[in-house]
């Protein structure tokens, strides 16, 4: 197959953007990969096409068509081939990672014997290799290595560290049961947002979310001048042995949804939510204290248990006003965390049951790892 896409590419995808709009997205996305691939071929093998040079390090072998099913549709890509292999384009590999953890997840439940009938006549057209065990684990293997090397990737300094936990239905031995995901985010020193790292556990107890911080100090992330996160047992108790010296703030959000919990009338819970709320968006911690103070004295008669709660419970929420106002909105709540567990649970969604909890680990991670890639080279998301 020959690359057509070899000269004056951006130009004729402008063409084609112009005569076609909107309408012609897909083969403009074609073009452009197909170009970057290329060149990254000729990166690969350190020469130009017809160059001759000794410290070249292949030689190029052509092109070979691969359709891939895309937000734009279904997309033939010319793949450059290097003569002697080894060479495989970050274009496409970048952004498949997920598309091939599901089909993994899928394999295994067929292969396991635990999957529905409609998995089972989907799979190999899916997977695109024979289901048996042994070419399942061949699979796995590949995309594992990627995997396990970016979990245990060295991390450095990150001011704020966001850390939360959803569940997948995971099988275990016979028994479908809820396994907790364990996410941890970071902003770094220049503002920018990654995922530093996620675990599958049996439950979020102490000594599972102990254990997943000390990996995390392990691999050297340090420099945390704060921890953001919802009030669950096992995470507090896990950052007091692993990272007792770092303020915690409880999320504004989830405190507000745990307020309503103490509401004794419906008809009142609009109006606590909107004193709570103002709480929070006080300019300043002694605002923030003063219409709390006010929240007691209103709510005392009318709901004495909302009150004892809030007097123990809202001040975890104030620790954000001793960082810079112009940090505050987005250090407050969990939410970045919030949006990623929506994103994890789309793509979960299509395998349902993981047959293991190395299946969700390797779904969950690839998920994870797109996102952070796509963060790492998007827009700051603090100004530090």
């Amino acid at each position: 197959m020959t690359c057509p896409e070899e000269s004056n590419t951006f130009y004729d995808v402008l063409k084609l953007l112009t005569a076609d709009g909107f309408n012609g997205l897909g083969e403009a996305a074609r073009r452009l990969i197909n170009e970057a691939m290329r060149l990254e071929r000729q990166n690969y093998l350190g020469v130009g096409p017809y160059e001759r040079n000794e410290d070249r390090q292949g030689y190029a072998n052509g092109y070979k068509p691969k359709t891939v099913k895309s937000r734009l549709g279904e997309l033939t890509f010319a793949i450059p081939q290097v003569r002697d292999g080894g060479f495989y384009p970050s274009a496409l590999e970048k952004g498949m990672r997920s598309e091939r953890a599901v089909k993994q997840a899928l394999a295994e439940m067929y292969v396991q014997g635990v999957s529905t009938r409609k998995v089972a006549k989907i799979t190999e057209q899916l997977c695109g290799f024979e289901v048996t065990s042994s070419q399942v684990s061949r699979a796995a293997q590949e995309l594992d290595t990627v995997l396990e090397k970016w979990r245990n990737r060295p991390l450095g300094a990150y001011p704020y560290v966001y850390i939360d936990a959803r569940y997948e239905k995971v099988r275990n031995n016979g028994a479908v049961v809820g396994s907790a995901v364990l996410v941890a985010i970071g902003v770094s020193e220049t503002g920018i947002r990654q995922i530093l790292g996620t675990s599958v556990a049996v439950s979020e107890q102490e000594v599972h979310w102990r254990n997943f911080l000390k990996q995390l100090q392990a691999r050297g992330l340090h420099g945390i001048k704060l921890f953001i996160s919802d009030a669950h047992e096992g995470i507090k108790a896990g950052l007091r042995a692993v990272f007792p010296s770092v303020p915690w703030q409880r999320c504004q959000f989830h405190l507000q949804q745990n307020a309503q919990s103490y509401v004794p009338k419906q008809e009142m819970k609009k109006t606590v939510a909107a004193d709570i709320r103002n709480i929070f968006n006080a300019p300043t911690e002694e605002e923030a204290k003063r219409q709390l103070s006010q929240l007691l004295d209103r709510y005392e008669k009318t709901a004495p248990r909302l009150v004892a709660w809030a007097e123990e419970n809202i001040p975890e929420g104030f620790t954000a006003f001793q960082f810079p106002a112009e940090h505050q909105r987005r250090i407050r709540t969990s939410n970045v965390l919030e949006r990623v567990n929506k994103e994890i649970r789309r793509r979960t969604r299509v395998v349902s049951i993981f047959p293991n909890d190395a299946s969700c680990l390797r779904l969950v991670s690839a998920v994870l790892m797109e996102i952070s890639e796509d963060w790492e080279t998007g827009k700051i998301y603090l100004k530090m």
